[in-house]
């Protein structure tokens, strides 16, 4: 019933703005999520205009955005601010994976999380549940509706990034899965967006993306793949995150996973026939911007399949991106036919669509 209120809700919009649906800023804008500044709408007026124009589509929280005092509330008025003249209902998206990764932390007074290894050990799909239920509704109050989580990568002993700080749940894909399939099932039942990440597979790199290239085509194993097929099998995929790790095993040119059209369109979408959201990972983290300029990133990214590109401007070193310089690249791109207007319209149709979803 949700969704069905949720077309008419979006058949609505598109009636009354049919001008503002076919123009290619719009759509563009649709695939661009960015993150905020400060803790108040007033530091956010330049992006509040961006959001109000449809050059942006959607936002990302991370503690920075979030204010010591009187949190809960503070963040929900902050999110009612960003969303309130939104031609679209904007993507409000978080990484609330729990333990390490954990954005809403108990010294605000939100809910305590645990890391998904203290619930793989555990064993018991009970505790992940009510973990889960707790993350959901703190969420929904609050008008978050993406969180970046669960992670569905291996556990490989070494891992500077997934095992040390005990984002996966498991050695075994199987319960890696299991798990997983618990909390996007709770996080639907309160409209809440999961997306899987990373894909193929960052459990088994030795490097942190963060910093640099991780190239795992010594390592990786296709058993990386197996919590994916699990939970498309399951029906229980929302959306999912590229990786930015180099597999030549996938993509014989070396390209990072976000970037690669044999990995996001090839293996993801012909291969394991998924055709819903993809989301990259920060196109600000240095395993991209070290090695490709925006402009190239942009167009492989975009070639590659993926249909939002993040700019979350909370990468140390990295220099920040204006929308307006993101999305004047993408618009030249198109303009040149470097990124086929056909790519731009199958992101903003699986955008909109995700959308009406999720927000009936």
């Amino acid at each position: 019933m949700r969704y069905f209120l949720g077309l008419l809700l979006f058949c609505t919009f598109f009636t009354g703005n049919a001008q503002l649906k076919d123009s290619l800023d719009f759509k563009i804008g649709q695939m661009l999520m960015v993150g905020v500044s400060g803790i108040q709408p007033s530091e956010n007026k330049a992006l509040i205009e961006d959001i109000n124009k449809g050059n942006v589509g959607g936002v990302i929280y991370f503690e920075k955005n979030i204010d010591a005092k009187n949190s809960y509330v503070k963040l929900k008025q902050f999110t009612n601010a960003l969303n309130a003249d939104a031609p679209l209902p904007l993507f409000v998206a978080i990484d609330q994976e729990g333990g390490l990764v954990n954005r809403l932390k108990e010294k605000y007074s939100f809910p305590k999380s645990v890391d998904a290894e203290y619930l793989g050990k555990t064993a018991s799909l009970d505790t992940t549940r009510f973990y889960a239920e707790m993350t959901a509704t703190t969420l929904a109050g609050l008008g978050i509706n993406v969180n970046f989580a669960p992670v569905v990568d291996i556990k490989v002993d070494g891992n500077p990034v997934i095992s040390k700080p005990k984002r996966s749940y498991s050695a075994n894909p199987d319960s890696v899965a299991m798990h997983a399939q618990v909390v996007t099932e709770v996080m639907r039942k309160y409209s809440i967006i999961s997306v899987l990440k990373h894909f193929p597979g960052h459990g088994s790199s030795r490097a942190d993306t963060h910093l640099g290239i991780a190239d795992v085509t010594s390592y990786w194993d296709k058993k990386e793949l197996t919590p994916y097929k699990t939970l498309l099998k399951n029906n229980q995929v929302d959306a999912v995150m590229s990786a930015h790790i180099v597999n030549k095993k996938l993509d014989k040119d070396g390209l990072p996973g976000t970037l690669s059209k044999s990995i996001i369109t090839g293996l993801l979408r012909k291969d394991l026939g998924y055709y819903g959201v993809v989301f990259s990972d920060d196109m600000q983290m240095h395993a991209i911007t070290k090695y490709y300029g925006l402009e190239k990133a942009l167009e492989l990214s975009i070639s590659a399949g993926i249909d939002v590109v993040i700019f979350s401007n909370n990468i140390q070193g990295s220099e920040n991106r204006t929308v307006d310089t993101v999305h004047n690249l993408i618009k030249k791109l198109v303009k040149e036919g470097k990124i086929p207007m056909s790519r731009i319209d199958e992101s903003y149709q699986r955008i909109v669509k995700l959308k009406a979803k999720y927000n009936g």
